[in-house]
């Protein structure tokens, strides 16, 4: 535009700038005003109640958005609070139903089936955010966007997809959380699931139990806690006739710090199902049931406050270390809760003694007898029933028996967990391999290092436990090398060499490792020269045949995923990728024909591929639009690249 047809505005550039964020704010508005609906729609009110819109916000929030928050950890709230709420209500229901009735009736009430089709009964779909908000594309009201268009190919009529079978599908290939222009979204039956679960947990955390059950009732989930309910369980319980046995009544309740009004839940708690052998026609099963939720509950609720800043994955883990049979064995064996046992099996004699043994002398694979979880778990049902379903007391008691409650600096791993997420960290694959001789399970596993391949194996009864043996080993020649895993924050890898590199996260397509310091090696580079060290032949190959890819999908992020499991079949370890931005004035065309677009930016990507005991190839792609393109591009050179070398065998040319 000539100069002289221009008119200069005195408008700082501070607000300039801030106009940019307009699109954002817009959004976020419209997210705060959906919650506020949907808030009116679940239509709770008291006195001293409010939830905040930004926590439904959270709770109608999943990982896709890429959002700062998201409803994991609500979520997995949620989870607890329904579990505990149902057990209660089947458990008061049904008096004379035993355990495994009662824990089917509860698996099928809070599966993810059942919560999927009563979220969508109350269009709690229309409510979730479930893609990344693109400023991009965000249109005033009553104007066009300037993006190309993302065209409707879902073959639906109105605004919003039908529940019909065929618009329903498990296939992989439908993209969930993309809408296109029409504004369809197609959506996981799993997310629905897990936001009513984390709705449930936004009220638990706003109004407590009551204000959960309220929005569990809006659900059409039958969790109600009938007081009169309560009332005829305690008198039930008040009325039973059992053996005295007053020393060990007192004995348990002065180790608990609290007295028993019904003496004979406290008897219930601590009988053994193989008492009924002997007449008896109580055991402590259902208290068991009872207690398995009360603890769930209680523990993730202080997991919950208590960890504000850990991530959904690592509160999980948090919940699952203190959750458990093996944790709750040793509460009973530290408390001395397990001499209170009443039992008439030599069998679980024996184990409970080699159990509490393995404490004064560890025996690796020492099991924990379940008996022993159970009692610990049945005891807190007899507490939530003797308290009259009070929580804070129950908690107040049981607080002290379960300290210390895992914190993420103490978290301690199953070995194999350990060992998956540390190969995850830096980029390489494990390996194993598990055979049956006689009736034990030998387990290898084998982790190919740039240059190194390091295995370990283990013997154990099944094939977990010998599994994990493995992994403890290969853990300590990991470690050994100095490469170690650090939960939490960042994952980075640590060695003993002129290498650190420091990985960026990876995302749900495993797009890459960016950020990567280049390995000092002598390079082969992708047009043809090689590392004269060793000449990557087919017959030097270890398995001396090279992969075969019967074809590459050229769909996006079809080339990586094509060169990721090659990596992973042949234990290479995962290729990095360092991309160069260049930006434009003028638009650049990409591509040809209705695949055209046009961009101001470009991305141009290099990728490195180390290749054990051979050495490194180095490829650059051509340039493309956005990043992960660019990757799709690098990616095909070096498989390219690889054909022609012979390290692997492409089905269809590219």
């Amino acid at each position: 535009m000539p100069p002289e047809l221009l008119i200069k505005i005195d408008v700082p550039i501070s607000v300039v700038k801030s106009i940019y964020l307009m699109p954002s704010l817009m959004h976020r508005l419209e997210c705060l005003m959906l919650s506020s609906q949907l808030r009116q729609e679940i239509n709770y009110h008291t006195p001293n109640f409010h939830i905040a819109s930004s926590l439904i916000l959270e709770a109608i929030t999943t990982l896709r958005c890429c959002e700062s928050f998201s409803m994991e950890r609500l979520e997995l709230l949620g989870d607890s609070v329904l579990k505990y709420a149902v057990s209660c209500h089947l458990f008061l229901k049904y008096p004379n139903k035993h355990e495994g009735q009662l824990s089917s009736r509860r698996s099928g009430a809070v599966c993810n089936s059942t919560l999927h089709k009563l979220g969508i009964d109350c269009k709690l779909q229309e409510y979730i955010q479930d893609s990344p908000f693109d400023p991009r594309r965000w249109t005033a009201p009553g104007q066009k966007s300037v993006r190309p268009p993302v065209p409707c190919k879902c073959g639906v009529d109105t605004l919003q997809v039908p529940l019909d079978p065929k618009f329903q599908t498990e296939s992989s290939a439908v993209k969930v959380g993309k809408p296109c222009d029409a504004g369809h979204r197609w959506m996981g039956s799993k997310t629905v699931s897990d936001c009513v679960e984390s709705v449930i947990g936004a009220y638990y955390v706003s109004g407590g139990l009551i204000a959960a059950l309220h929005v569990m009732k809006w659900f059409g989930i039958n969790a109600e806690l009938d007081h009169s309910l309560i009332s005829e369980a305690i008198t039930s319980a008040s009325l039973r006739s059992y053996i005295p046995k007053e020393d060990e009544v007192k004995g348990l309740e002065s180790k608990l710090g609290y007295v028993f009004s019904v003496k004979f839940l406290l008897q219930e708690a601590m009988t053994h199902a193989s008492v009924q052998e002997q007449g008896v026609t109580y055991c402590y099963q259902r208290l068991e049931f009872l207690g398995d939720s009360v603890l769930d509950l209680l523990i993730t609720w202080h997991l919950y406050q208590s960890h504000k800043d850990v991530d959904p994955g690592e509160l999980t883990d948090l919940r699952s270390a203190s959750v458990n049979n093996d944790n709750f064995a040793q509460v009973a064996v530290k408390q001395n809760l397990y001499s209170h046992l009443l039992h008439c099996s030599t069998f679980l004699q024996s184990q409970i003694t080699e159990y509490i043994n393995s404490f004064h002398e560890p025996v690796q694979g020492t099991k924990a007898p379940k008996a022993l979880g159970d009692l610990v778990e049945s005891i807190a049902g007899a507490l939530l029933i003797d308290t009259k379903f009070n929580l804070d007391d129950v908690w107040r008691i049981f607080k002290p028996l379960l300290s210390p409650i895992a914190t993420p600096e103490k978290l301690e791993l199953p070995p194999l967990r350990e060992l998956v997420e540390l190969c995850d960290s830096i980029g390489v694959f494990v390996k194993d391999k598990c055979s049956k001789k006689g009736e034990m399970v030998h387990a290898q596993l084998w982790v190919q290092l740039d240059n190194e391949l390091l295995s370990g194996e283990g013997c154990d009864k099944n094939k977990k436990a010998a599994k994990g043996k493995a992994a403890s080993s290969l853990l300590k020649k990991l470690q050994n090398r100095g490469i170690v895993y650090t939960r939490g924050g960042s994952k980075r890898r640590k060695l003993d060499t002129d290498r650190v590199a420091d990985l960026s996260s990876r995302g749900s397509e495993n797009e890459d490792l960016s950020g990567q310091t280049k390995p000092k090696k002598q390079k082969m580079e992708g047009q043809g020269s090689r590392d004269s060290s060793r000449d990557p032949s087919p017959a030097n190959y270890p398995n001396h045949a090279p992969p075969v890819i019967e074809s590459i999908s050229m769909k996006k992020g079809g080339p990586r995923t094509a060169l990721y499991d090659l990596c992973k079949k042949v234990q290479w370890p995962m290729p990095t990728f360092d991309t160069t931005e260049t930006k434009s004035r003028t638009a650049i065309e990409f591509g040809e024909g209705p695949e055209t677009r046009k961009g101001f930016n470009s991305y141009v990507s290099k990728i490195i591929l180390n290749i054990p005991s051979f050495g490194i190839i180095e490829c650059e792609g051509e340039a493309r639009p956005d990043k992960k393109t660019s990757y799709d591009s690098a990616a095909l050179v070096v498989l390219d690249e690889l054909h022609k070398r012979g390290q692997a065998i492409i089905g269809e040319s590219i």
